[in-house]
């Protein structure tokens, strides 16, 4: 449910998607129109634009006739069709024909908005459902960000559409920061600063498969490190499951009819495998390798587990958008009454996690998508419990209607960065399905069988997309206990090279990353040096470090130095958490 705020923004985003739409129309009357849903960031809009390609230097052109149509001040208008006359409507228009029968086999009511003028004449006309604003006049400020290729109905096989983004605001203001924002978000770009700290790299040979430099490798087991360390103590034990598994295996999943054309597939022994995009079949199969009994639930196993699916080349961006990823799963075999016990671990857990990497976050609860597998009961008894249990811990959420996994309603946890935005990482999702399909069991203490509760969790989501998120977080500048190069030493001279190759290899028998800069060129430029690669601690060694055994250590970004022993330097390479 809309709050009045959020509904007015709905509006708003509704409207200015017809009226950008309007205007395209009045530049270029023989185009197709795709659709054009509303989007947390602003609107959009599919075209058909033919032999004749839109640019973004038409923006211009567009938003003048944008403003035009807002200054008329149409008035807005629903109106509702029957199928006939909708179809007869829009019977030159293929597009229009296959909304139609969308809407009709839903049920739902077929309706359109008309901008309407002083004396009752349509300017323009579009199916949806809406909601918009009373009249064109109320939509203030607005801007044309992008262009992008679609296909109709995000199908490959189907015509390659183009696609119009736009924002709008309530006020000028609120552009004028959005825009700022842009700016600082290229700023942040975890592409630009995966190059320029020598991170990971993507190349042509392999399109959305990231390849991991050793300094990037430093930084993902760095974070590897951290989750081993937090999971032991919190009472995971760790699985690994292999890569590929028979097609047979995902038929019986429910991943073969529910998402097969995100999948890769390939042959062994003339038998079909698939290359696995999620981890929870393979942790069954180890689930029943052997007969369980009550006591030795809950088994929590957890699994960095390489997986594999199929993203169009359209949206592949960076580490956030890749075919290959780690996914830091848990999987969590429990008793009924073990369920809210369990839930509220992984909550705590995950407010750990969070907390150390500095994040704000909110939660939703996503339910019931269309497209799932269990009866309706299963799924209200699995989303009441996810409910009260995250109603109990105290953190605010809200519901999300219609975007639980196939086999089980979530707990979707959205990180906040230090300019605003949201992201998904974090997912709890309970259940009852899966094992259903599977057959599991335990001996319970009556020693009959008894069906047993799968949890699927990960915390990170995606090791890789984590990494992206955290990089524009920061900046680039990380975490000491994480960066991949923590400490640069910076001998003043060649006197002060002796001591200050001994105090690398303390702190390298530590376990932390040190360079050690040639003293060859000027301090200046090594201390640019450091500065530019973001290295969390920078120590200048010259006589007085020498004679007295205490280091001065500069930390990034700060202007003042501090003076410290190697003991207390090695404090600051770790995580509070630990």
């Amino acid at each position: 449910m809309c709050d009045q705020n959020d509904d007015l923004e709905l509006r708003r985003k509704h409207t200015a998607s017809h009226v950008m739409t309007a205007a395209v129309k009045m530049l270029r009357s023989e185009i197709r129109l795709g659709v054009g849903p509303w989007t947390d960031e602003g609107f959009y809009q599919d075209f058909d634009f033919g032999d004749d390609p839109l640019s973004d230097k038409d923006f211009k052109s567009i938003e003048k006739k944008m403003r035009w149509i807002c200054n008329k001040n149409f008035k807005i208008e629903r109106k509702e069709f029957s199928e006939k006359e909708a179809r007869e409507i829009w019977k030159n228009d293929s597009f229009k024909q296959e909304l139609v029968d969308g809407i009709v086999e839903k049920g739902e009511q077929i309706s359109a908005y008309d901008f309407v003028d002083e004396s009752g004449r349509i300017f323009y006309r579009d199916i949806c459902a809406g909601p918009h604003l009373d009249s064109t006049g109320e939509l203030k400020v607005f801007k044309l960000t992008k262009l992008a290729g679609a296909y109709w109905r995000g199908d490959e096989k189907n015509p390659q559409l183009t696609r119009i983004y736009g924002v709008t605001f309530s006020t000028p203001e609120g552009l004028e920061n959005y825009q700022k924002m842009l700016e600082e978000a290229a700023r942040r770009d975890h592409r630009k600063l995966g190059k320029e700290l020598d991170l990971f790299s993507f190349q042509e040979e392999g399109p959305g498969f990231p390849f991991w430099h050793p300094k990037g490798m430093r930084l993902v087991n760095n974070l590897v490190d951290f989750w081993r360390h937090e999971h032991i103590a919190a009472g995971y034990d760790e699985v690994r499951t292999p890569i590929m598994l028979h097609e047979k295996l995902w038929h019986q999943s429910g991943h073969w009819e529910n998402y097969k054309e995100n999948m890769y597939f390939t042959e062994i022994d003339e038998q079909p495998f698939a290359v696995k995009p999620m981890n929870c079949p393979g942790g069954i199969l180890i689930y029943k390798n052997s007969l369980h009994s009550y006591r030795e639930l809950p088994l929590r196993w957890g699994e960095l587990g390489l997986v594999h699916r199929h993203e169009k080349s359209g949206v592949l961006h960076g580490l956030f958008r890749v075919r290959m990823f780690t996914q830091d799963d848990a999987h969590i075999f429990c008793m009924e009454n073990q369920i809210a016990d369990e839930v509220e671990k992984m909550i705590r857990l995950f407010q750990k996690f969070y907390d150390t990497f500095g994040f704000k976050y909110r939660v939703e609860l996503s339910t019931r998508p269309e497209k799932r597998v269990g009866s309706d009961e299963m799924w209200e008894l699995a989303e009441s419990i996810l409910e009260k249990v995250i109603k109990k811990s105290g953190i605010d959420f809200e519901i999300n209607p219609g975007d639980g996994a196939f086999y089980g309603p979530k707990l979707d946890f959205h990180l906040q960065d230090a300019i605003g935005r949201s992201w998904q990482c974090g997912t709890i999702q309970l259940d009852f399905s899966l094992p259903e399909r599977f057959d599991m069991n335990f001996i319970g203490e009556d020693g009959e069988k008894h069906r047993v509760v799968m949890l699927h969790r990960a915390l990170f989501g995606s090791l890789e997309r984590f990494l992206g998120i955290l990089l524009e977080h920061t900046a680039g500048a990380l975490p000491a206990w994480v960066a991949p190069v923590q400490v640069s030493l910076l001998p003043v001279g060649a006197a002060h090279v002796e001591f200050s190759e001994k105090i690398k290899k303390e702190l390298e028998s530590a376990g932390a990353f040190v360079e050690l800069l040639d003293p060859r060129e000027t301090l200046g430029k090594r201390i640019r040096e450091s500065q530019t690669h973001k290295v969390p601690l920078a120590v200048v060694i010259g006589d007085d470090e020498v004679s007295s055994e205490k280091l001065t250590v500069r930390k990034y970004g700060e202007k003042s130095d501090q003076k410290m022993s190697v003991s207390d330097l090695l404090k600051l390479l770790k995580p509070e958490a630990i």
